[in-house]
């Protein structure tokens, strides 16, 4: 090491980009990388064993590919002796022993991370220099003043403004095509035929790194939810770049039309398998938007296929990021509805009577993955509609993806599928009937559960539709003039005082069932989740 260290670089798990901001003038005779793999950031939330064990793999990588390139590197592992078990802690064993006059990183994407490493720099004396993540089309600076004086925020306006700004599927000032929004073309169900054959999953088999990752979580986090049986994610560029290639040939085509269809047994459909590799940092949503756009203009595949993927990824990613980073702290108490039901302990099971239920949770807890349809109008939808507390559901989603970052998972959580917010992000709360999950699934869930999703009480009941109308009475005073739930409200003034009594007893009954742990909602052993990427 050289006598004088002047920055040490500090890299966290989600920043795995050797040419980010905090890299920016890096020296390697006078600078040097900080990589800490510690317990806390498993622990702070009930980390399950393939989001862990994703990052820990892809940060292993990550530091060959520094160690390559003649950067200086002190990375500490998590079976290391001596680890302090927290970044805090670990940061403050490596500037006691090197002595940097300095410390350097890019943004990290968590609160609570930005502020333990703030206080420990603080607390040693030392400058902690926080630079900008270049990872992003917009900057949290350009968000705020997006955002100054609007009560509410609207993903349409943001994104436009960015389709503008950055020339994304433009023709000169107009959009390409006449119109900004294609999901009349999207959003399809795929009928009683069933989706017909599917493009094989991506996988990429773990190599002697990920091998020796994949022993560690079992060995130190036994008792933590999820399977490692089907780990098959990218852990570093070279695989993240082949997991867009392969989107882009094999399923972008039919992304759009298909991007809203349930199917049991059908984890990935058409959708993309690379938000890992985004929020990572081993894939830039620039190359991303730029892969689709190009593909588009090739004629390789339809305009409203393009244009839904680019929305998620320049629209949506980029305004939730936004939202986090203008709103927080105060978004993570955020309790709008007043839900305070706990999280049925099958969510960390996948064991319920509710077949479209369990095919979520069983996917979630196999690959650490599920589509935003499953996310939003399943697992999310049931935790609304029953009034589970939202920080609960958000501990929950940020424990089981591997996708899951704080700065895009909390907002998504909180604002989009809990309405938490009271509508800071969205103009109503996403609430539905087992009727939308029939529909959506072409009936097929429905078809295999013992729950008739067109009842509300009653043996058969469905709890999607019996809380559904739960929900509607509960909250009909703050809804009924809704623009958009108004005229749900409506339609529940017509049901009889009776029928309403019934349907709030037996909401009741199953809130009472869901903290037990009891029948009817929670199945007996299932099948151990299978080869599901096969």
């Amino acid at each position: 090491m050289a006598e004088r260290l002047r920055h040490l670089v500090l890299v966290l798990g989600d920043q795995l980009d050797p040419t980010a901001s905090a890299f920016d003038g890096f020296d390697p005779a006078c600078d040097m990388v900080w990589m800490a793999e510690v317990r806390e950031e498993s622990t702070h939330v009930w980390s399950s064993r393939i989001r862990t064990a994703l990052f820990l793999a892809a940060m292993r990588h990550f530091a060959a590919v520094l160690r390559e390139a003649g950067r200086p590197l002190h990375y500490v592992k998590l079976d290391e002796p001596g680890n302090a078990s927290s970044l805090a802690g670990e940061l403050r064993r490596a500037v006691e022993q090197l002595r940097p006059e300095g410390l350097v990183m890019t943004a990290p994407g968590d609160w609570r991370v930005l502020a333990a490493l703030r206080a420990e720099a603080a607390a040693l004396g030392l400058p902690l220099e926080v630079r900008e993540d270049r990872h992003f089309f917009c900057s949290v600076r350009e968000f705020a003043q997006h955002a100054r004086g609007r009560k509410t925020l609207h993903m349409e306006h943001f994104y436009r403004e960015q389709r503008k700004r950055h020339g994304v599927l433009m023709d000169g000032g107009a959009p390409v095509g006449g119109t900004w929004n294609l999901d009349a073309e999207n959003r399809e169900a795929f009928g009683r035929q069933g989706p017909g054959r599917v493009p094989a999953a991506v996988r990429f088999e773990p190599d002697s790194i990920t091998r020796e990752v994949l022993a560690l979580v079992e060995r130190e986090f036994p008792d933590h939810p999820g399977s490692l049986a089907n780990f098959a994610w990218p852990v570093n560029r070279t695989q993240a770049l082949s997991a867009l290639e392969h989107f882009i040939t094999e399923r972008l085509a039919d992304f759009g039309r298909w991007q809203d269809a349930l199917w049991p047994d059908e984890p990935v459909l058409w959708h993309s398998q690379i938000s890992a590799a985004m929020n990572l940092k081993l894939l830039h949503p620039r190359e991303v938007v730029a892969a689709v756009e190009t593909a588009w203009r090739a004629g390789a595949v339809p305009l409203a296929s393009a244009e839904g993927f680019i929305r998620q990824v320049l629209g949506w990613r980029e305004f939730v990021r936004g939202v986090y980073w203008t709103r927080m702290p105060a978004l993570a108490e955020a309790n709008a509805l007043a839900a305070q039901e706990p999280l049925p302990a099958f969510y960390w099971t996948g064991r319920t009577e509710m077949a479209c239920m369990a095919d979520a949770l069983q996917q979630t807890l196999g690959l650490g993955y599920a589509h935003h349809i499953q996310r939003l109008m399943v697992t999310g939808l049931f935790g609304l509609l029953l009034g589970v507390a939202p920080a609960q559901v958000h501990a929950w989603y940020l424990a089981v993806y591997v996708d899951a970052v704080e700065w895009v998972e909390l907002p998504n959580t909180l604002g989009m599928s809990q309405f938490a917010d009271g509508g800071g992000m969205t103009s109503k709360p996403y609430v539905a009937s087992g009727r939308y999950i029939e529909r959506m699934s072409s009936g097929r869930y429905c078809a295999q559960c013992r729950y008739k999703p067109g009842e509300r009480t009653g043996e058969a009941a469905c709890p999607f539709t019996t809380l559904y109308w739960d929900f509607l009475i509960r909250h009909r005073e703050r809804f009924s003039g809704h623009a958009r739930l108004g005229a749900q409200i409506r339609h529940l003034e017509r049901l009889p005082d009776a029928e309403q009594a019934a349907v709030q007893l037996q909401a009741q009954q199953l809130r009472h069932a869901c903290r037990s742990g009891q029948q009817p909602l929670t199945a007996g052993a299932q099948p151990a989740v299978g080869d599901l990427f096969g």
